[in-house]
């Protein structure tokens, strides 16, 4: 299938490729992108996929974990990867020349991993500091507290880097087992965007990548039980650092383009109203900002403050006032037109890079099957009204029930 420079295919095995061709770059960039991630974990496995992500640059049957750093970056080319809760992903960045080297290396580790028994030890070691260092680093830690009480008892709500007691208690075989489930070419998208060509591209993972497989089996969706109201954890700190936020849409839901023209408005950038009303207005905190996170089945919209803990009241009063006004009028016309012409610009921007492009439609293919052009996104984002905004706002909004996670010198009681 073509769109443009954008070119999709499926071979036999299942694997799915995806190609932008970008003549004018001197570089390509390729991914895999494997279609599990932390919440497709059983019981014994949980952080496993962050586990592999680890793991797999580490060594191969033929390769040591210095050769293939070696192998990469002799070119001046980089590596590296990131796990979510549906999606883990490797991605090598090199000069065009060396496509082939590209696709080399990361058929090798995402097939013929090693998994030797001192690389686990050494890496549960690395992993286990990342926690400790995830635990020390509050602004970090809310967002996770926040999961865990937005999606109580979920999958959605276990962190994603796993717990220390269950990567201190994972073994090899957990392990083995995980990757053996889910590393097939049927749940996997090959993404390289840069100055290649599709052909090129599909003949080199049809010689490198393997020929066959089984399906990873539907992904469970198993419903939540009713978010918690407040989570805290006290920590002797400078700051209290806040999330507040409610589910929100699926990534395929039709109302998704209108959520992010909201999310801009609310506290996308330095001219949204929560960082006007909170930081510039009042004070009350360096860092405010509004996100979102869509998922299969679901999604969330929350918002992040840090303050001072005699003014963390105050804060959340004009967090919750903003999201009661959003959710009872939503935006004016003019805040509608400046949030659009934001997210539009700035993904125009975004894509400068062989990079950039090679995330935007290895993501595209995997979590909604469609690569839409540039000017397709750009007119879905442009065709959103004010009254799609307001529907949206009040469909995410307007319960009034949301979920507050505090890091910081309190506890519940104090926010009951």
């Amino acid at each position: 299938m073509t769109n443009g420079s954008i070119r999709r295919s499926r071979l036999a095995s299942g694997l799915r490729v995806v190609t932008e061709a970008l003549p004018h770059l001197r570089s390509v960039t390729v991914g895999a992108w494997v279609g599990s991630g932390a919440r497709d974990e059983g019981a014994d496995q949980w952080g496993a996929s962050h586990f592999l992500e680890h793991l797999l640059f580490k060594g191969t049957e033929e390769r040591g974990a210095r050769e293939i750093a070696a192998a990469v970056e002799s070119v001046g080319g980089e590596m590296n990867a990131f796990t979510t809760h549906e999606q883990t992903v490797f991605h090598v960045r090199v000069p065009d020349e060396h496509l082939e080297l590209a696709i080399d290396v990361l058929a090798d580790v995402l097939w013929r991993p090693a998994l030797r028994a001192e690389e686990v030890e050494s890496e549960r070691q690395v992993i286990l500091e990342e926690i400790a260092m995830r635990d020390d680093t509050p602004d970090d830690l809310v967002h996770d507290v926040f999961h865990g009480a937005l999606f109580p008892g979920h999958p959605l709500g276990r962190e994603v880097i796993g717990s220390g007691s269950s990567i201190a208690g994972m073994g090899r075989d957990e392990i083995a087992q995980y990757h053996r489930a889910h590393y097939e070419p049927a749940n996997v998208v090959l993404a390289a965007a840069g100055n290649l060509t599709h052909e090129r591209v599909v003949e080199l993972c049809e010689a490198r990548f393997p020929t066959g497989g089984d399906p990873r089996p539907p992904r469970a969706h198993p419903v939540p039980e009713d978010p918690l109201p407040v989570v805290c954890v006290t920590r002797d700190t400078e700051q209290d650092h806040v999330v507040v936020g409610v589910r929100a849409l699926a990534a395929l839901d039709p109302d998704r383009y209108a959520l992010l023209v909201c999310n801009q408005a609310l506290g996308g950038g330095m001219s949204s109203r929560l960082f006007q009303e909170i930081r510039e207005e009042r004070g009350l905190a360096y860092s405010v900002y509004s996100y979102r996170a869509a998922y299969d089945d679901t999604g969330l919209l929350a918002v992040y403050a840090g303050t001072v803990p005699e003014r963390v009241h105050e804060t959340l009063e004009l967090v919750d006032r903003e999201l009661g006004a959003l959710a009872a009028e939503g935006l004016a016309a003019e805040e509608v037109e400046a949030a659009k012409g934001h997210l539009i610009g700035s993904l125009a921007m975004s894509l400068e890079t062989s990079a950039s492009r090679m995330r935007r439609i290895g993501r595209a293919e995997l979590v909604e099957g469609e690569v839409p052009s540039l000017e397709e996104l750009t007119a879905r984002v442009a065709a959103v009204t004010p009254e799609d905004v307001r529907r949206v706002a009040a469909r995410v909004l307007a319960g009034g029930e949301r979920t507050l996670a505090v890091v910081g010198p309190h506890d519940a009681s104090d926010f009951a």
